[in-house]
């Protein structure tokens, strides 16, 4: 299988890393120090799962060098979405799929509108991961991933990319309602991560209070209910899932979006409650807890936003 990983982070380059281990062509999209150290060195991959290996260093910024492909994982951070989407054209052939495995839960509508929606499927990863220096990811936590179609139901395409998956050492599975258990992961990660940064915590400390819980629970039920007002498949449990999920997040952990507020990090708000938020008003559905969450964090996020556009 010929692949491209746009985004070459902890989760495209671990699940990247994991192809190119397994003999498949994988061409890493990176830029900067990390492109020039892949290139020297290969792809290094620390993992806590699969243990420290190194793949081959083929990687460039130009998606035109890398041409058609099998398969091209999208993997970058929204907030760079408009840049790495309007690059793929060069790699679209006829049979190409492209997998997202963001967070967020638009990520395929935007691709749908860029390279239409038969070649899109649609994800997620459950995993730590990062860039731990140029030419280095390190991958923690499960190690999880999840894809599917745009719509209910089961394909031969995806049962096929199933089997490359799990050959190539993927913990993963084909779900046949994708959007519903997109869904279910994007309100509780827009929930549980607006709180964690806004009240600049850790899990443990946010689940037991009984007021911030009741302010976590009713962001996630807001998000859910403006999927239900889309004609999103929203699954039964998909709260219970949601709360479940944040008694089981490691207690002295905090949220990734939350991380990047306190580092001075571009963060994803816009991708998370920013679009509970907008959508909500689209479909005149009240958000009243995510307008809360949305309204605290903005200044800090625009912010950041300004201090990183003054440096690049």
């Amino acid at each position: 299988m010929k692949a491209a990983v746009v985004g070459t982070g902890g989760v495209g380059g671990y699940f990247g890393g994991l192809l190119a281990r397994a003999d498949h062509e994988v061409t890493f999209i990176a830029r900067g120090a990390h492109l020039k150290a892949i290139k020297r060195n290969g792809l290094r991959v620390e993992s806590q799962l699969d243990g420290d290996f190194t793949v081959p260093g083929n990687a460039t910024d130009d998606t035109a060098e890398a041409g058609p492909q099998d398969l091209v994982l999208f993997t970058v951070k929204m907030y760079h979405n408009s840049e790495a989407v309007r690059s793929l054209a060069p790699m679209i052939g006829p049979e190409t799929i492209v997998l997202t495995l963001q967070n967020g839960i638009d990520n395929g509508e935007i691709l749908s509108e860029a390279v239409g929606e038969p070649h899109v499927m649609i994800g997620s990863a459950y995993m730590e991961g990062r860039i731990s220096e140029p030419g280095v990811v390190i991958q923690d936590g499960p190690g999880i991933a999840a894809f599917g179609e745009m719509k209910v139901g089961i394909s031969r395409r995806g049962e096929n990319l199933l089997q490359r998956f799990q050959e190539a050492g993927w913990r993963v599975n084909l779900h046949e309602n994708m959007p519903g258990m997109l869904w279910k992961k994007f309100a509780y990660i827009a929930g549980s991560a607006a709180v964690c940064a806004a009240a600049n915590c850790v899990y443990e400390e946010m689940r037991t209070k009984p007021e911030t819980r009741a302010l976590i629970q009713s962001a996630v039920e807001e998000a859910l209910a403006v999927g239900r007002a889309r004609g999103a498949p929203i699954m039964s449990d998909s709260l219970a899932w949601a709360m479940d999920s944040l008694d089981r997040f490691p207690g002295q952990g905090r949220a990734s979006m939350a991380k990047d507020f306190t580092e001075e990090r571009p963060v994803e708000l816009e991708g998370l409650t920013g679009t509970v938020v907008r959508m909500a008003r689209e479909l005149n559905v009240p958000t009243p807890a995510n307008d809360f969450l949305y309204a605290i964090l903005k200044p800090r996020a625009d912010r950041i936003e300004a201090l990183h556009d003054a440096e690049s």
